[in-house]
């Protein structure tokens, strides 16, 4: 399984992902929320901002990442691809693809919260670091930040 960068023809099995951890992310509670998602999902892929992993033809892992902004946006694998690595590709090629000269940030779960113990390892990790505690999409998180 190797990182490539999403395409328009991979949105289905990006979706069928997104779908299958929706449970997992603040925002993506509704049907009409995941269509919004897909929607951005479209964008980023048009801009190479878009990555993912496949086994075969099946997406197992996604990331999204802004350059402008030099975040990641969102991280996921399905679940019975964790522990294999797959997260550590995602996050490895999506580090290259921003600025390492500034800060890079990310938002996740806070310390406690059950769904943010894998994310939280991971981030810190790589050598992010927990920063000011916020609200997205009406879930308390906190936002990560790598300094160059």
């Amino acid at each position: 399984m190797t990182v490539d960068y999403g395409k328009y023809e991979d949105i289905a099995s990006w979706m069928k992902l997104v779908e299958a951890v929706s449970w997992n992310f603040p925002g993506l509670e509704t049907s009409e929320s995941i269509n919004e998602h897909r929607s951005t999902v479209i964008e980023f892929m048009k801009e190479q901002r878009a990555i993912c992993v496949k086994d075969l033809e099946t997406i197992v892992g996604v990331l999204l990442f802004s350059k402008k902004y030099n975040m990641i946006c969102c991280l996921a694998v399905l679940p019975e691809y964790r522990n294999q690595g797959i997260a550590n590709m995602l996050l490895s090629t999506a580090l290259s693809n921003l600025d390492r000269t500034k800060n890079i940030t990310v938002s996740t779960f806070r310390e406690g919260d059950t769904k943010g113990i894998a994310p939280r390892a991971l981030y810190k990790k790589f050598g992010f670091v927990e920063g000011e505690l916020i609200e997205e999409f009406g879930y308390l998180s906190q936002k990560f930040i790598l300094y160059p």
